[in-house]
Parts: structure tokens; sequence; C-alpha cells
């Protein structure tokens, strides 16, 4: 099964601040506004969401269809059929795509430790 592009998404307290963190480690703005609470910050290969006030917990994430630089890929995994084969192997899903459409859409499934995973497909 491939997920697609892989990130951290984290829940910040001071946006600006955990900027200015992350850019001390290397890091840069790769998309996101402070207008809109979120900055997405890159280094290499690694990515790292900074999310101001829009969830309570940090979160893995997936992008299905993506490669780390937002480039759509020409094959990939549709959501749906991820979805459907965690499904096959008795995974519980706290939040569904429906079936009967295409294009975006996302799963959020908890690890046995709690952490939120979400596979989010923006094409």
């Amino acid at each position: 099964m491939k997920l697609g592009a892989f990130s951290v998404s984290l829940s910040v307290k001071d946006l600006n601040v955990s900027k200015e963190f992350y850019e001390n480690l290397g890091f840069s703005v790769f998309a996101g506004d402070l207008k809109m609470n979120y900055f997405i910050m890159k280094n290499g290969n690694a990515l790292i969401g900074l999310f101001q006030g829009m969830f309570d917990n940090n979160i893995l994430t997936f992008n299905p269809g993506w490669d780390e630089n937002a480039t759509v890929l020409k094959q990939y995994e549709d959501i749906r059929t991820i979805q459907a084969n965690l499904k096959d192997k008795n995974l519980k899903l706290d939040r569904e795509a429906d079936e009967n459409t295409s294009g975006p859409a996302s799963i959020i499934l908890t690890d046995p430790d709690g952490n939120h995973i979400l596979i989010d497909q923006h094409i």
C-alpha cells in the first residue's frame, strides 16, 4: 500500500515562534500563510506542518497522489482503495471517505498508542 508523501502535522501554540524554531533547524516555508494559521516547512525531503488552533494533537499525515514536493504522481493508490485495504485488515477508521465519490477525500485512524493518522488526498 503506497500512502504518498509523509509529514508530521504539529499543533503549535504560537505559529511565529514555531516557524522561527524550525527555520533555525534548517527548514523553510514551503506552503501556508500566517493569516491561514498554518505553515508547511520543508528541509530536504522532510516535511513538518505547523498548525495553530486547528486541532488538539499532533498527527501523522500522508498524501496519496503527491510526492514530498506536492507534485502530482502519475500513478498512485486512490484513497478509496487504501480505505478498502485498511478495512480488509479489520482496522477501525475514525473517519471514512465516501466510496461513491472520486477526487479529494480523507480518512482518519488511530494507532494502538492513540496517535492520529490522517490520509488526505488532495487530487
